[in-house]
């Protein structure tokens, strides 16, 4: 290797200034952030913690670098109050994803169906998550399933309609072949619908899981003794442990981020299989 390429990769396939022309813009904007944020905090004009807060106030560096204890009840760590909200997103976007779907289909290939629930949709879609929650409350008399119906409510719509809407987006021509070669119901559905339909579909499930995050920890706040981060910054904000709601903070921030990059790979690699 020629010494003047030295400094531009490493290894095969690694090139240094293409990964540091890519890094760099974010990593700058997120300094800056943190720089305002602190001097604001410093200066008084506002009376929000600054981000040193998370090292300098010993409880919320307790959380902080020791996110695994568990002292049982809702007493746990960083670590198990996430998992514990991610275990109720994953339970119900699951159930979303397959009701959203399975409906977005039967919707996009029945003109009657369409209409006939439409202005249903339209109403229920349109219904903050935090109004279902007393609502949810008063129905299942639980927190936990409460919580779970809140997620699943908030996340079926994005992925119902846009699976409808790829249905109905499928090229006349498709069908009229479909129809001329008499190809079966599961041909139809597997050569023809579901590849075509299928970037609708992930844009709603993109979408969906992003909003069940945002559910959860609506959801969360307002349901009192379940382990969860949403009721951990609520506890928090009660008792004026401020930079404790600032590390939750950023936890919910990171684990959306994670989930919507998961999503868009898995897009990529289906996406891929069906081309």
């Amino acid at each position: 290797m020629a010494t003047g390429t030295i400094g531009k990769s490493f290894g095969s396939g690694f090139k240094f200034d293409k990964w540091i022309k890519d890094a760099a813009p974010p990593a700058i904007a997120i300094l800056a952030f943190l720089l305002i944020w602190e001097g604001l905090s410093a200066s008084g004009i506002t009376l929000l913690p600054g981000p040193s807060s998370l090292f300098t106030d010993e409880r919320t560096r307790m959380l902080l670098f020791y996110p695994f204890y568990d002292n049982g009840g809702i007493d746990k760590g960083m670590f198990w109050q996430t998992l514990a909200s991610l275990g109720r997103v994953g339970i119900s976007y699951t159930i979303a994803a397959v009701v959203g779907i399975s409906m977005g289909i039967a919707i996009g290939t029945t003109p009657v169906l369409s209409k006939a629930l439409d202005p249903l949709f339209l109403f229920l879609r349109t219904v903050p998550p935090l109004a279902w929650v007393p609502i949810s409350l008063a129905a299942l008399n639980k927190n936990e399933p409460a919580a779970l119906f809140v997620i699943f409510i908030t996340a079926v719509w994005p992925i119902l309609i846009n699976t409808a809407v790829g249905v109905k987006e499928i090229p006349q021509d498709y069908n009229n072949v479909a129809k001329v070669i008499q190809i079966s119901r599961q041909k139809y559905f597997f050569k023809i619908l579901l590849p075509s339909a299928l970037p609708y579909i992930f844009t709603g499930l993109r979408v969906a899981i992003s909003l069940s995050w945002l559910a959860i920890i609506a959801a969360e706040i307002v349901m009192s003794g379940i382990v969860g981060i949403g009721f951990f910054i609520w506890e928090a904000y009660q008792n004026n442990y401020i930079s404790e709601v600032v590390l939750a903070l950023l936890y919910i921030g990171m684990v959306g981020l994670l989930l919507d990059k998961f999503m868009a790979w898995l897009q990529t690699l289906i996406m891929k299989g069906q081309s």
